[in-house]
């Protein structure tokens, strides 16, 4: 009799639903990483998205995913609210859940093929991770949306090209100490090349040999480049209108 008082214990995790945050706009920060004026703009990107071309694009803070992948939470989040429209399930989430150093960008159905895994990864990995690894969840979280709208309104490319230039020295203090060492060796290789014309100038013996000569700089400027492979509710304020999700979409971590 104990062993079957013990078991729906023991198993009622598997079955349980998470305690999913109350949808209260475009912006649920329940995490609570953002300011009022952060919040509000990121808001204004998101309705301009959706004016441009009807996606839903929300965005959700959570303080824990209570023992549960982000994966299986962030298509039961988007299922749960409905974002997106019902017929195009042309909804996205960004999930940020601070606590357990977890993001996830979860993708509607119809959405898919222009959001692809591939694509949600690297904005993750290019856009997002860098600026939460430093501590700054609000720029992180803004240059995510910027990448996710802007795949959306059919620029995929220019997302790309900021990922392969995104990484900056700052990120990495090896690249930062790259850069220096590159530098050094251009402002040696100038002061060479100099010394040589003013020798050539001043007709020092031996010195025509090296005229023409090609001075090859060593190395690179180093590996920076990033590497790949419904509608208004009324009262004024937002809601899902019935969209679908399929699990679709990539997550992260730092």
């Amino acid at each position: 009799m104990l062993l079957f008082a013990v078991l729906p214990v023991l198993f009622a995790p598997a079955f349980a639903e998470p305690v999913y945050p109350q949808l209260t706009g475009r912006v649920t920060d329940e995490a609570g990483l953002l300011t009022p004026e952060e919040k509000a703009e990121i808001e204004k990107t998101l309705a301009d998205l959706e004016q441009t071309s009807t996606d839903q694009l929300a965005v959700v803070t959570v303080k824990s995913l209570q023992g549960y992948p982000i994966e299986d939470y962030g298509v039961g989040l988007g299922r749960k609210w409905g974002i997106g429209q019902k017929g195009k399930d042309n909804g996205a989430l960004l999930i940020v859940a601070p606590n357990d150093r977890k993001v996830r960008i979860e993708v509607g159905r119809r959405l898919e093929p222009f959001m692809t895994d591939t694509m949600s990864a690297l904005i993750i990995e290019n856009a997002i991770l860098p600026k939460f690894r430093r501590g700054d969840f609000s720029g992180g979280i803004k240059d995510g949306v910027r990448d996710i709208k802007s795949v959306l309104l059919g620029d995929a490319e220019e997302v790309k090209r900021r990922a392969a230039g995104g990484r900056t020295p700052q990120d990495d203090p090896m690249e930062m100490i790259h850069l220096v060492l590159f530098l050094l060796i251009v402002a040696f290789v100038i002061w060479v090349n100099y010394r040589q014309a003013q020798a050539v100038q001043s007709g020092v013996p031996g010195s025509q040999r090296r005229r023409g000569g090609i001075v090859v700089i060593p190395g690179g400027s180093g590996n920076w480049g990033g590497g790949w492979s419904g509608g208004d509710s009324g009262g004024g304020g937002w809601s899902g209108g019935g969209g679908d999700f399929g699990g679709g979409g990539a997550s992260g971590s730092w």
